[in-house]
């Protein structure tokens, strides 16, 4: 079995942040795909065919622990982890085998708990802050613009979901590999 981990924080309050990507990606994957998010202690999960898809209800800093439970709780083969990059263009999309944790502690923290930083990644760009105050940044919401901006991105990251779930990691990034152009044009048109 594999998991696709969306990573974010719960609740209301931080819905729309910029930090909550990984959320928001699984959700419009899930709606996409007609599964429902079942709540378990540490996370919510759903099921699309031999995938799961996770969301920790750990809060990003202690993502690890939910990832661990699960891990405890299913046969899990792969891991492919969506998480927020504030080192990307807002909207623009990264494909990675492994890879170190980039300041980012939702990342850190899965990889401690799996004692290695050897799973897959799907990094969205939430924009280069301007500022100094990372924390402030990453936990504010996305501007009516930037969200029409990333609908472009959710839609394309849903396709490569599909993709995954339907082949592998490899297919997913050959698929990426033909598609980025046409989609790197759709992300750059701000017709709001």
């Amino acid at each position: 079995m594999r998991l696709i981990v969306g990573l974010g924080n719960p609740g209301s309050k931080y819905e729309r942040n910029r930090h909550n990507v990984g959320f928001h990606v699984l959700d419009a994957f899930a709606a996409q795909q007609n599964v429902q998010f079942r709540k378990h202690k540490l996370y919510e999960v759903a099921q699309c065919g031999d995938v799961l898809l996770m969301k920790p209800t750990t809060y990003m800093n202690l993502s690890g622990n939910a990832v661990t439970s699960v891990k405890t709780s299913y046969a899990i083969e792969e891991l492919l982890v969506v998480v927020d990059d504030i080192n990307l263009p807002l909207g623009e999309i990264r494909l990675r085998h492994r890879g170190g944790y980039g300041g980012h502690n939702g990342l850190k923290s899965v990889g401690n708990s799996l004692g290695s930083g050897e799973f897959k990644r799907l990094r969205i760009g939430i924009d280069v802050p301007t500022s100094s105050e990372l924390r402030n940044f990453v936990l504010s919401n996305f501007s009516a613009e930037e969200c029409g901006i990333l609908s472009h991105t959710y839609a394309f990251t849903t396709e490569l979901l599909t993709v995954y779930v339907e082949q592998d990691f490899t297919g997913m990034l050959s698929e990426f590999s033909k598609r980025k152009q046409s989609y790197s044009e759709q992300i750059t048109v701000q017709d709001l």
